[in-house]
């Protein structure tokens, strides 16, 4: 990222281009401070958090930054309580309630040792050292922030560098319970960011010194994506922007360091200016204000060059900002609402190359040793891969750019019953034809030469078997809607060719799609329209109709992409689609006219080292048990494969966990 991108995102972003200089000698209000701190017992005064007594507010605690004496703690009028000498600190955050253990998590930096150090705070404000492994950072850290994940409740460290560099670890207790950390991704801004604040519904703001304030997506399964909230000079922040907060009601408070002021913003109104305004102690105002935090009703704010040489903290009342502001106070952002979550519990090797490789699974499971079952992968810019349940690679077959990936037991061939293969070859534009042999877990290729499909590019795939006549098909898509079935043809020489039956026409693009062999219907996701069932026989079946439009339906976000089918014995069963646009996949009766059930998302098991899928192309389900998967298991692709940030991979999530996240009852 450029500097000379910040201007244009400025302009971008609507943010005025005025002179903030000017702005400056206007009249701001200014703002009597509750109360003062005592000078830091150390060589300066950074970060702050509030511990709150839920029995008494009056006697919470701040937890202060004080740089060479480590961390200060005073009352609320600013008298000192205790200090505790734990390191060079400065930059604090704090989540109530994370584990390891019970009661608020304190994440500091300590600046001599360029470590994040974990407390856990007891009675009296007392930090507790607690053991913490894995955070290894790349940089010469400048500050640091907490989050927490409002899809599955993960833990998360930012990390800020004196460059710009910005690092996101997962944090989780291990078995001993300590902490340990894991890389989720990293990124950088150019130069020095020293303050962030994350507001745990998904965003998190980063204070660039000499440039602005930005804001990212928390989530690690986002897209890396800038959004300026304002920019140094060109808009309301006249040379350095430092400290940010976050109240409860969702407004932002800034230092704009060089004037001396705090702004405030409004991300509800995108992220639009409301005006700034002056913090004083008497005749003594914040000078070059630091860190900013606002706690519930209460702001405290740096003031490391507080006259004369004495580094402390102002407190005041965020009401009494709001108030000589002109704002109105707001309630409380309530907290987003969440989907029910499943969590994975292994994944695959990630593919060799990077960018959008990884595809499309289907998944064998072996129903004489179900610990031999195998996950047949595509990539789609070179070939095959077969995973074994453990996620580890059996084979890959660098055949072409395969798009996705079918299977069907029993196809006779050479005089005996075999699972059969198929993968839509966007290199050869034809259909790839394997036979997975159980005994070597590997595929052959069985195709009689190339079978081309006619498509420019074949996109996606799908099989049937039919109950009736025993035939196996076939079915093809590419993304200009076109779509066709083949039969499956066995010849006397052990090989497999195809012959075209039916052209089945969409009028956008497809991929997903899947038959259910035993009622004979085939499902196909138009990917901006929605999901749409009909014959899956190539004469007679049922006409198309829509199964769940796009349009007004909360349940889906395009695009859709993987469809996969829960077939249980009984004729019951699921119909499972990615719903890419929202990172969520929603569920339908298999039986019936399809009923939605509900939807959920897979999310990150930190203590287990997986990270959540997000951007899901395709997927499978089985609900025959593999090892590990009583109930069955699906397998997701991950469009971004974080913690830590490596390629493409697969996701294998019980669906016992499904289940009873969407509270659907025993599986058997």
């Amino acid at each position: 990222m450029k500097t000379s991108l910040f201007a244009i995102a400025a302009v971008l972003a609507g943010i005025p281009a005025t002179n903030a200089a000017a702005q400056g000698n206007a009249a701001i209000p200014s703002v009597a401070a509750s109360a003062e701190t005592q000078a830091t017992q150390g060589s300066g005064a950074d970060g702050a958090v509030v511990v709150a007594d839920p029995g008494d507010t009056s006697r919470s605690l701040i937890l202060a930054g004080a740089e060479s004496a480590g961390i200060d703690v005073f009352d609320l009028k600013g008298q000192r309580v205790a200090t505790h000498r734990v390191g060079n600190i400065r930059g604090l955050d704090l989540r109530t309630d994370a584990p390891p253990g019970s009661g608020p998590l304190l994440a500091t930096l300590d600046g001599k040792e360029n470590i994040p150090k974990f407390f856990r705070v007891g009675a009296g404000g007392v930090p507790t050292a607690l053991a913490a492994s894995g955070v290894e950072p790349g940089m010469t850290i400048a500050g640091l922030c907490l989050s927490r994940s409002h899809r599955d409740g993960t833990l998360y460290l930012f990390l800020a560098g004196d460059k710009g560099e910005i690092e996101q670890w997962g944090l989780a207790p291990d078995a001993a319970g300590a902490l340990t950390g894991r890389l989720a991704r990293r990124w950088s801004l150019g130069s020095e960011v020293k303050y962030c604040a994350a507001d745990d519904r998904g965003s998190v703001y980063f204070s660039q010194e000499a440039v602005g304030v930005w804001r990212f997506a928390a989530e690690p399964e986002a897209e890396i994506q800038p959004e300026i909230v304002d920019i140094v000079r060109l808009g309301h922040i006249t040379g350095e922007a430092k400290g940010v907060g976050i109240a409860a009601d969702g407004r932002l408070l800034v230092s704009d360091a060089t004037a001396n002021r705090l702004n405030i913003y409004d991300p509800a109104d995108n992220h639009a200016y409301l005006g700034s305004l002056t913090l004083a102690a008497g005749g003594d105002r914040v000078e070059d204000g630091g860190s900013v935090t606002v706690a519930g009703p209460m702001v405290v704010v740096a003031d490391d060059d507080n006259s004369p040489d004495l580094p402390n903290f102002k407190i005041a009342s965020w009401s009494a900002l709001l108030a000589a502001a002109g704002l109105a106070e707001r309630p409380p952002v309530p907290a987003p609402e969440t989907m029910p979550l499943a969590r994975p519990s292994i994944e695959t090797a990630p593919v060799e190359t990077g960018g959008d490789a990884a595809d499309d699974p289907a998944i064998w499971i072996n129903p004489a040793e179900p610990a031999r079952s195998v996950i047949i992968a595509t990539q789609k810019k070179s070939g095959l891969y077969v995973y074994g349940l453990d996620g580890k690679v059996i084979q890959f077959l660098p055949d072409g750019r395969m798009n996705n990936v079918d299977l069907r037991n029993g196809f006779r061939l050479g005089g005996r019953d075999v699972t059969l293969v198929t993968a839509s070859n966007r290199t050869t534009k034809g259909i790839a034809i394997y036979v997975l042999d159980p005994a070597t877990r590997k595929l052959t290729d069985v195709a009689d030469g190339l079978q081309a499909t006619g498509f420019d590019d074949p996109y996606g795939l799908c099989m049937y078997r039919s109950a009736r006549t025993k035939k196996s098909y076939v079915f093809v898509n590419q993304a200009d809607g076109q779509m066709r079935q083949w039969e499956l043809v066995a010849t006397a020489a052990g090989k497999v060719r195809t012959k075209r039956v039916r052209d089945l026409p969409f009028a956008t693009q497809v991929e997903g799609c899947v038959a259910d062999d035993a009622t004979g219907m085939l499902y196909t996701g138009e990917e901006d329209a929605g999901i749409w069932r009909e014959g899956a026989e190539p004469r007679g079946g049922p006409a198309r109709t829509m199964l769940a439009a796009i349009a007004g339906n909360p349940a889906l976000k395009d695009d859709i992409e993987g469809i996969g089918l829960y077939a249980k014995a009984d004729g019951t069963g699921y119909l499972v689609a990615s719903s890419q646009g929202n990172d969520s996949y929603a569920v339908f009766r298999r039986e019936g006219d399809n009923a939605y059930v509900g939807s959920f998302r897979v999310g990150a098991d930190m203590a287990a080292g997986i990270d959540g899928v997000s951007e899901t192309d395709g997927l499978d389900v089985t609900s025959l048990a593999g090892s590990g998967f009583p109930d069955g298991l699906m397998v997701a692709q991950d469009g971004r494969n974080v913690s830590p940030p490596e390629n493409q991979n697969f996701k294998l999530v019980s669906w016992t966990r499904i289940a009873e996240a969407l509270g659907l009852g025993a599986a058997k």
